[in-house]
């Protein structure tokens, strides 16, 4: 199994972990919340009782058992009106900096509109008339209410602090990956290299210069692409260079390595367009970006080589008239792994992206592709 595959896996399960938990926190919240509603509404009812008997008692009844019902609400907000809206007694309002008058008011709307208020008849010499029993939700259910949202809150921030991690760490185990394979690569090319640089300097005492002068070319680019492999994992150092030059240079190399039905097209400045740059890294980047163009024209085709310095920034634009690249893809391409080739590692495109973005704090991506009408690969630098 990939460690992309475990990676998904464990998101998915931390996500799936994390619905859960939010469900039944939601689902026993509420069932807490109802029934401490359902306990409140019993409480007012009684204390609209214990208000009505208050009202209809004479000298000789007992109120003590009333006078606890009544004073015995501490947390529920209640406002007692008659019927032509005059407040009779209120408990528990939190008037804040709101005088009085305008508070009760705005509470014995909010209460109506929520439907929580009972009516208290009375019948005095045939003349019936009510009081009001308005009441609102106590500071327990208010948090209650409010608490499995912010539990959900807690669980979503909790999840992707986690995924953040797994992607921190994912990258670490890959950036660990590149430079170790990067030097290794390196160290295994630095003694062919050597021991070829010792017989070419040996064959040109006995054979044609000019072969001897070819084979000194080649051996010169292998020292090159050890100088490429050993700088990755180390901040490489960069200079104004002439960005037109090395993409001229890089296009003759290419050139001369790509069969003669694909036709070059090339649309660089003859001024210098400086730009700070590892000249080997970047040209790395350039060359790959070609060697791909041909291999998806698969032979036949046309590649184009475009620079341009716009107002604080010099772009790269490498275009062919190959297959294309479906657009769910556009950015897959730069992920280690990824390849459409029945051979490499599909590494390329994920260390160009590494090359320009960290190294050079520039942009590479797929500017436009379509299918059956190729590609265009964008580079952008500050310059």
């Amino acid at each position: 199994m990939s460690k992309g595959w475990e990676f998904k896996k464990v998101r998915t399960l931390l996500i799936v972990i994390a619905v859960i938990i939010a469900l039944l926190s939601l689902i026993i919240s509420q069932k807490l919340t109802r029934d401490l509603s359902e306990e409140e509404l019993a409480k007012m009812e009684l204390f609209a009782q214990a208000y009505h008997s208050f009202n209809a008692a004479d000298e000789n009844t007992d109120l003590s058992l009333v006078l606890a019902v009544i004073s015995g609400n501490k947390t529920i907000p209640v406002i007692v009106v008659d019927q032509d809206d005059n407040v009779m007694s209120y408990q528990n309002i939190d008037f804040g900096k709101s005088d009085t008058v305008s508070c009760i008011a705005r509470h014995l709307d909010q209460m109506r509109q929520a439907g929580n208020a009972i009516k208290i008849w009375y019948d005095d010499d045939d003349h019936e008339h009510y009081n009001e029993v308005c009441f609102g939700e106590s500071l327990l259910l208010n948090r209650l209410t409010v608490y499995p949202y912010i539990q959900m809150s807690v669980v979503v921030l909790f999840v992707l602090l986690a995924i953040f991690a797994l992607l921190s760490f994912k990258k670490t185990e890959q950036n660990m990956v590149w430079v170790g394979l990067s030097k290794e690569t390196a160290h295994q090319l630095g003694t062919p290299i050597s021991s070829l640089m010792a017989w070419t300097e040996l064959f040109k005492d006995k054979y044609d210069d000019s072969l001897i002068e070819e084979m000194e070319k080649d051996v010169d680019r292998l020292q090159m692409v050890a100088d490429r492999f050993s700088k990755i994992g180390s901040m490489p150092e960069t200079q104004p260079y002439d960005i037109a030059l090395l993409l001229q240079s890089v296009v003759d190399y290419t050139r001369r390595r790509s069969p003669q039905t694909i036709m070059y097209e090339c649309n660089i400045p003859p001024v210098p367009v400086l730009a700070p740059v590892n000249q080997a890294l970047l040209g790395w980047v350039i060359e790959n970006l070609c060697k791909n163009a041909v291999d998806a024209m698969e032979g036949h085709g046309i590649l184009s080589v475009g620079l341009v310095q716009e107002k604080n920034h010099v772009a790269i634009e490498v275009s062919d008239t190959g297959k294309g690249i479906p657009k769910g893809q556009w950015k897959s391409v730069f992920d280690p792994g990824f390849t459409t080739k029945k051979r490499g590692w599909g590494l390329g495109l994920s260390l160009a992206r590494r090359i320009v973005c960290e190294y050079h704090d520039g942009r590479i991506f797929v500017l436009r592709s379509e299918a059956g009408k190729g590609t265009t690969f964008r580079i952008e630098l500050p310059c």
